[in-house]
């Protein structure tokens, strides 16, 4: 049996590159206001958890799991593979994120200003900002995604 004959088999590097190609990154919208918004929440949660961890550990792994769970949705997002998931509500789901953190933060960071550390204060100067940014987000979700789509479930 040769497989010379048969269309479509190459190299397992061209089939390996060919499977990752659903992972092309939209450099549009890294540059856009949602992008930049998440990369903003990104590198702000990656600068809390630093600063619990120099001082406060016990509070790190709020700003940890908050930094993966924005990591995961920057790289769905800039990726579009998000599309993949249809029946998920996306603008639900990244609402009910940005309201999460900002109750999380909220409390984390309250409670770290308590220590009178230097970097648990910074922390919570951190950690006002990101709730701020946090809140734009999710007001922005709110505005362009639901408030549309409820007018349109009314009208229908």
């Amino acid at each position: 049996c040769s497989m010379l004959g048969v269309v479509g088999t190459g190299p397992p590097e061209e089939g390996a590159a060919a499977g990752l190609e659903g992972f092309a990154v939209d450099k549009t919208f890294l540059s856009s206001l949602k992008g930049i918004l998440l990369e903003t929440e990104l590198a702000l949660t990656f600068i809390i958890f630093i600063c619990f961890t120099a001082s406060i550990s016990a509070y790190m792994a709020a700003a940890l799991l908050e930094f993966f769970i924005t990591l995961a949705f920057l790289f769905l997002y800039a990726t579009q593979y998000y599309q993949r998931f249809d029946r998920l509500n996306w603008p639900c789901l990244d609402f009910l994120r940005c309201v999460s953190a900002i109750i999380i933060f909220l409390v984390v960071s309250f409670a770290a200003v308590t220590s009178r550390d230097g970097a648990a204060i910074a922390a919570f100067v951190f950690g006002i900002i990101l709730v701020s940014v946090f809140a734009y987000d999710a007001f922005k979700i709110y505005r362009t995604e639901m408030v549309p789509r409820a007018a349109q479930g009314d009208q229908q």
